[in-house]
């Protein structure tokens, strides 16, 4: 049985709907105030805004697309105690627009002088959770290789990495990828293998490692979203395809709430699914991170007790012989803390 020390994962992963009304408005629901907050319009084609603590509000990073941070004040205003506010800005806020927002709890301050700590060649700032196995991270590159303190205590298994100061390409370092190469969250490619992402040093429970590449590692200022695993709350993997509408089983220990999944030996959009947009099985409406379309509908996944399954062929979630990667996150664990099993849909 998957045992868990997070019986209730909503007070770190939440989803939460709303409508917009093109003027200023609280969102609330999301049950903790959000460190990390992700936006996208799911009738209009409006981009992902995504939103931070560390980098502050008004600040939005758009995922869709390689621009830098620009400051918008009708954006989101304030992180709140049950969500967050924010302003009028149509991306977000378009009047009757149906809106997503995902959102992760850090919280607790963290601050890393390498040259003190021995942590690290660059020092680091940010927001963690080690409960949560999450971290906002904030650092100045140097264009040379380092390794970077992360706060999780706890080997890194996810990281999305932005450049804040210039048009860049968002870059993650996958454990289903390993340490060799790179995925780009703004477009289609599938894995591209160099040294000069993460220097084919996989992280460890206190750093990650930075090569050399722009995109990741250059003299301006950068944000990194970090995740480690935590049992019956988050998992992150990879999982071949069978090319058959009785697809492949990916097992999770949990009931999943969120899947970010993308096909990486070809490419092939990304895609989000979650428990909010479609509250039953097969689960069929997806957001495409690297563009800004509307929802769509289509492949078939079961979000299981312990984990998730693919009912479809299409070559974007399950070509025979494909190789997958997703990160998900919990609605409820398999087995809770007391030894109590949850429920499939």
């Amino acid at each position: 049985m998957a045992y868990t020390t997070i019986d209730d994962p909503t007070i770190y992963f939440n989803t939460v709907l709303y409508t917009g009304n093109a003027s200023t408005q609280s969102i609330t629901g999301v049950n903790f105030s959000p460190s990390f907050v992700w936006i996208k319009s799911r009738n209009d084609t409006n981009s992902h805004y995504l939103f931070d603590v560390i980098r502050g509000v008004h600040e939005p990073l758009i995922a869709d697309a390689t621009t830098a941070e620009v400051a918008d004040t009708n954006t989101v205003t304030s992180f709140d105690s049950d969500g967050f506010s924010i302003g009028n800005n149509t991306g977000i806020n378009g009047s009757s627009d149906t809106e997503v927002a995902w959102n992760w709890k850090a919280g607790t301050s963290f601050t890393n002088d390498a040259s003190s700590t021995g942590v690290g060649t660059i020092d680091s700032t940010g927001s963690i959770n080690t409960t949560a196995g999450f971290s906002i991270i904030s650092y100045t590159g140097t264009g040379s290789n380092a390794t970077v303190g992360h706060g999780l205590d706890a080997e890194a298994k996810c990281i999305i990495f932005k450049d804040r100061d210039t048009a860049s390409d968002w870059r993650m370092y996958h454990v289903g990828v390993g340490n060799t190469g790179a995925l780009t969250l703004n477009n289609t490619n599938a894995t591209q293998t160099n040294s000069v992402f993460f220097q084919d040093t996989t992280p460890t429970s206190t750093v990650f490692s930075l090569g050399t590449g722009t995109d990741v590692n250059n003299t301006n200022s950068f944000i990194a979203y970090c995740f480690a695993e935590k049992k019956g709350f988050s998992k992150f993997g990879s999982y071949t395809g069978n090319g058959n509408a009785d697809g492949t089983f990916i097992y999770t220990g949990f009931k999943p709430a969120f899947i970010l999944q993308k096909r990486t030996d070809s490419t092939s959009n990304w895609h989000i699914f979650d428990n909010k947009r479609e509250t039953f099985n097969p689960q069929q409406r997806y957001l495409l991170p690297n563009t800004y379309d509307v929802e769509g509908n289509a492949g078939s996944w079961d979000f299981l007790s312990n984990g998730f399954k693919i009912r479809s062929s299409e070559a974007w979630q399950n070509n025979s012989g494909g190789t997958f990667i997703y990160m998900a996150f919990a609605e409820s664990p398999f087995t809770n803390s007391n030894g109590v099993p949850n429920n499939a849909r």
